[in-house]
């Protein structure tokens, strides 16, 4: 079901409380907003989470709705709220309290890319930004509450996985002397937004799949996870990061040679993940 501000893609038979989302893998880059920016057609996409949508495309075939974005992060940021614009990027923004978000450019409508590399000459409108929200952001949002809600009055609990990628380096930092990098950085915003047996559950899914985990550094989770994650209202959300080496070259922003082959590993993990919730549901019936 594509619409203007993302695609659908829903099971034939709907089984699973669990709802794939991916915001940041949208490539539609509009020679309009391309001409606005400074930058060339590789570098911008390098906030992108490019082919994540691809990854995780066989979530359908295992009971689950997958939706996607169209726009590109860079473009609009579907994992920041819809009121937290840049006053350095867009017109008439008065500036308010201390958001580290928008204060290193990354607010919903994003003043830079990775590496800090700035997108515009100048300022968008206002009307321009609120366009961009009313467009893309609200929509989205929109149909993925209603997923959540939806799979909540059938089955009793909604699992959200937002899904994302990592650049190869992001994790640096945070390895310990003797400790392996990890492959995927599962974010649960510390316990907050998942109960502790369905992140026990997605993480084992990861490791029977011989990938590396680590929780919540450096990625603990962002506005969707913080804000569809209520767990003692049954609404778990979950973010994960996978390392982008694992499928593509960052650089050149292809697909690797290896590619399929870490997507069908994925597609085991993603049919264990669907699983979580069919276990869960037959065991609230007992």
């Amino acid at each position: 079901m594509p619409t203007e501000a993302f695609t659908l893609a829903m099971p034939d038979r709907r089984d699973s409380p669990v709802v794939f989302s991916s915001p940041h893998s949208g490539r539609d880059y509009s020679a309009t907003f391309l001409g606005a920016s400074v930058l060339d057609r590789r570098a911008i996409r390098s906030s992108e989470d490019a082919f994540v949508d691809e990854l995780f495309e066989t979530a359908p075939q295992h009971g689950a709705p997958l939706i996607v974005a169209h726009a590109p992060r860079a473009f609009i940021d579907l994992n920041r709220a819809c009121d937290e614009l840049d006053p350095a990027v867009v017109e008439g923004v008065a500036r308010s309290s201390h958001n580290p978000r928008v204060a290193s450019g990354l607010g919903v409508i994003p003043r830079v890319v990775a590496g800090g590399r700035a997108i515009y000459r100048g300022k968008l409108t206002r009307d321009e930004a609120e366009a961009r929200i009313a467009t893309y952001w609200h929509p989205y949002h929109d149909r993925l509450n209603s997923l959540l809600a939806e799979a909540h009055a059938s089955f009793g609990q909604a699992i959200l996985v937002d899904c994302h990628s990592m650049p190869h380096e992001a994790v640096e930092s945070q390895i310990r002397p003797g400790f392996a990098r990890p492959d995927v950085v599962l974010g649960d915003r510390f316990g907050a937004a998942v109960g502790r047996e369905v992140i026990d559950r997605v993480e084992a899914a990861f490791v029977r799949a011989g990938l590396r985990v680590s929780r919540n550094a450096p990625f603990a989770g962002a506005y969707i996870t913080q804000t569809y994650g209520r767990p003692s209202r049954g609404y778990h959300a979950i973010q994960i990061e996978i390392d982008r080496a694992l499928y593509m070259n960052e650089e050149r922003v292809e697909k690797s040679a290896d590619f399929r082959a870490f997507q069908a590993l994925l597609e085991g993990v993603i049919a264990e993940i669907a699983e979580i919730g069919r276990l869960s549901q037959a065991l609230a019936a007992e």
